[in-house]
């Protein structure tokens, strides 16, 4: 046995690159990507992406370097997924929401090579772009879309244009393969990002393994009908911008999107599978034009805990809805509620109560547990006991780059210590409480926003809820929650509180309420409390009654 050893016949590196190159043989003729009036077939798809991968690899491009994306759910915001790290190059998505001193922040640490540039947000980078050294500038590629006239001006601050470098690329390019499927494939800044960048590097191997990991969990059947409502620069989509072509599916893009479009997509396209955050969810469910789904619609959400009662509107319209829990530091989903069959025989309310829980580790997580900061023992299995989150699997992060003391902080003891905290329920069910940050403290009490945030949207009127720590003189801190309303409701501040009070402890009920037209969301749908908790301090501190 010992001289059994691995050779070149058995290691080859694993890569989701491909995938492309499956689908090309089995999907060939079948629609890839649908845009607008745009379609291309999975053989066109491949041979787009070896060219694109062709004229990047002539631009001084070295293994490793960095080549960035700047554009929403278009086709080539696509092909960029497979066509960047073919040529060895890679693969750094910005989110289009930044603006353009943070982008340039982003620019300057990855150190990128090359920036592709959509047309329609060209603006903004190009004001980024200047913010750098010439002599570092990365080389400009503008995305046109058919039919757009270049303007003169903008047409002078770029080195090239998308389309120009697929027509002039090989088709016949040999793809540069990773040496170890340990090599990187993607940077991704976590969301959020400052003056002091956490970029998340992820290698071959655990892309692969998460893309893979990530169809299996879901159930995905070959040649779904994929809409793109999640955006691709959010941890690669997570991965299933590399996932879809494993099974041939067809990906409906969208450049930007409401409820309304949503809709029209779905009915347009017969559109089988979508992910999205549960903003996307709330926006769904609350569209005062949605009515019940012809066929049923597989929906896949996580980013942020989702109330029971939105999961349950949604469901009640003809979505099934799937949760998960993930973050950008393991490429996607690490954990997914599971449906167990003999909960199908309890009413709704319960059912959307445990299908609210994050759920248990998928079969490409090797283990999960939620354990006490201090000590790091694992808590009580009593779904009261807080504690940190704690990861270990194959596609958690190399690391973050040029952070050696981040990277040894959150890495350790054999774990990703992910920041999050959570209850581990008796069953072996997960359920997210809070981030630690978020986590409100009175009166020596641990209390969780997302609790209270859970209570808040089962009263009607309530469209969207966020719930942060307000100074209190006598507690230290209270509970304040900030509110938006459907359209054409009303309710005040006293309705609010006395309706929390007959569903929550006395010292999670918060001591006062704020209506908002619009809460502050990112680019993924997350509520920005850190921008939350800056009103409530400058609502200034609740003084003992």
């Amino acid at each position: 046995m010992n001289e059994m050893v691995p050779n070149p016949a058995n290691s080859s590196p694993f890569t989701p690159l491909a995938f492309l190159e499956r689908a090309a043989v089995v999907y060939s003729n079948t629609p890839s990507l649908i845009y607008n009036t745009t379609t291309y077939t999975w053989s066109q798809t491949h041979r787009r992406c070896l060219q694109l991968a062709s004229s990047i690899s002539s631009l001084s491009i070295s293994p490793g370097d960095v080549v960035s994306v700047f554009a929403p759910n278009i086709p080539a915001m696509y092909e960029l997924h497979f066509a960047v790290p073919m040529s060895g190059a890679v693969l750094n998505c910005i989110n289009t929401r930044l603006d353009a001193r943070t982008i340039s922040i982003l620019l300057k640490h990855a150190e990128s090579k090359v920036l592709f540039i959509d047309q329609q947000i060209a603006s903004l980078a190009l004001e980024a772009v200047y913010d750098i050294e010439p002599q570092t500038r990365p080389v400009l590629v503008l995305i046109t879309e058919d039919g757009n006239e270049i303007e003169s001006r903008l047409s002078r601050d770029f080195d090239y244009t998308y389309e120009n470098l697929v027509e002039k690329g090989d088709p016949l390019f040999n793809w540069i393969r990773p040496r170890s499927d340990w090599d990187p494939i993607v940077l991704n800044y976590t969301s959020g990002t400052t003056a002091s960048p956490k970029g998340v590097v992820h290698s071959h191997r655990g892309l692969f393994i998460m893309a893979v990991d990530g169809l299996l969990e879901w159930s995905v059947p070959k040649q779904p009908i994929y809409l793109w409502t999640l955006p691709m620069f959010h941890a690669n989509g997570w991965c299933f911008s590399w996932g879809m072509a494993a099974v041939g599916a067809t990906n409906i893009c969208l450049r930007k999107f409401d409820s309304n479009l949503i809709y029209e997509s779905i009915n347009k396209h017969g559109v089988t599978h979508m992910c999205g955050a549960p903003v996307v969810l709330n926006m769904l469910s609350n569209n005062t034009q949605s009515v019940k789904l012809r066929n049923p619609v597989q929906i896949l959400t996580a980013g942020a805990p989702p109330p029971a009662a939105v999961l349950l509107r949604t469901e009640n319209l003809g979505f099934v809805v799937s949760h998960g829990y993930g973050l950008t530091e393991v490429g996607g989903l690490v954990v997914r509620c599971l449906w167990k069959r003999e909960w199908d025989c309890l009413n709704e309310t319960e059912r959307a109560r445990l299908k609210a829980r994050q759920g248990v580790r998928t079969v490409g997580c090797a283990e999960v547990d939620v354990v006490d900061t201090e000590s790091g023992l694992s808590v009580k299995r009593d779904g009261m006991t807080m504690g940190e989150v704690v990861l270990r699997g194959g596609s958690v992060m190399l690391g973050y780059l040029k952070d050696k003391e981040g990277s040894l902080k959150c890495l350790k003891n054999g774990w990703f210590y992910t920041g999050d905290v959570g209850v581990m329920h008796e069953d072996g069910y997960l359920e997210i409480k809070d981030r630690s940050k978020d986590v409100i403290i009175s009166g020596g009490e641990n209390l969780s926003s997302v609790e209270v945030e859970s209570v808040l949207y089962l009263h009607p009127a309530v469209r969207e809820a966020a719930v942060v720590a307000r100074p209190d003189e006598f507690w230290g801190e209270t509970p304040c929650a900030f509110v938006g309303l459907n359209v054409g409701m009303k309710v005040n501040e006293k309705e609010i509180i006395e309706f929390c009070k007959e569903k929550l402890p006395k010292y999670m009920v918060p001591k006062n309420v704020v209506f908002k037209e619009e809460l502050p969301k990112s680019s993924t749908g997350k509520i920005h409390k850190f921008l939350l908790r800056d009103m409530a301090k400058e609502l200034g501190c609740m003084h003992k009654m």
